[in-house]
């Protein structure tokens, strides 16, 4: 493809295998219609969303087995959204969002590539407000606080698009800007599990990771029942 190379990988997410094309390396670059530049991503920030990240393998996998019967599901800062694509598979009801200009032409493609129904995709910026995406009972992302100013912006989008009954479940790979987001969903009514997350295969415990289950409602009730 002009001005950038891709890669053709093989994960596997709860025992089945997925195809998935990545973004040759951190090196690569291309925005000649600055479109990148006009919604604030900088070049050296414009491969992150096409690599293939710990977190996000973490998050697929968890996605592979989790509850979802009758839920609406939101995806933020998907990237290559494994986790988007494992829900597909599983028939779910999923939206993924990023505001990376390749980030819906990727998952288009790595959809087709797994034989699998176009996944819905909508363009969101944390910060707008005018957003009609609705609202969710599942929100997921992996490793979305890897910048201080994260927090706020993710919780106060999270109070305008959370359901009352709702989980949000996020992976963090130990980057150390959880503590304000969850004092910040403690106020919106949310209990948080943390449970120690391996995010490579050569790390050894105890895990920096974490996998952050917050839950509120009816939500909650069924964590602690599941739990027991």
């Amino acid at each position: 493809m002009p001005g950038y190379t891709t890669r053709l990988l093989v994960l596997r997410f709860g025992g089945l295998d997925y195809r998935i094309r990545a973004l040759g390396d951190l090196q690569q670059f291309a925005d000649p219609n600055q479109h990148a530049a006009r919604i604030g991503i900088s070049s050296a920030q414009w491969s992150l969303f096409g690599q293939v990240w710990p977190s996000g393998c973490v998050l697929a996998e968890a996605m592979s087995s989790h509850a979802i019967d009758g839920k609406r599901i939101l995806e933020l800062g998907c990237g290559l959204a494994l986790a988007s694509l494992v829900l597909q598979r599983r028939g779910a009801n999923i939206v993924a969002t990023d505001h990376h200009p390749l980030a819906e032409p990727f998952l288009a493609y790595n959809a087709a590539l797994n034989d699998l129904p176009a996944v819905v995709y909508r363009e969101l910026q944390w910060a707008a407000t005018d957003d009609d995406i609705g609202r969710f009972d599942l929100i997921i992302g992996s490793d979305i606080l890897y910048e201080q100013g994260h927090a706020a912006a993710l919780a106060q989008l999270i109070a305008r698009h959370a359901n009352e009954d709702c989980e949000v479940l996020l992976t963090d790979p130990g980057r150390g800007n959880s503590a304000p987001f969850t004092r910040a969903l403690g106020a919106q009514g949310y209990a948080v599990v943390e449970t120690r997350s391996r995010m490579n295969e050569d790390e050894l415990p105890p895990f920096r990771g974490r996998l952050l289950s917050y839950c509120r409602g009816s939500a909650h009730r069924t964590a602690i029942g599941n739990r027991l």
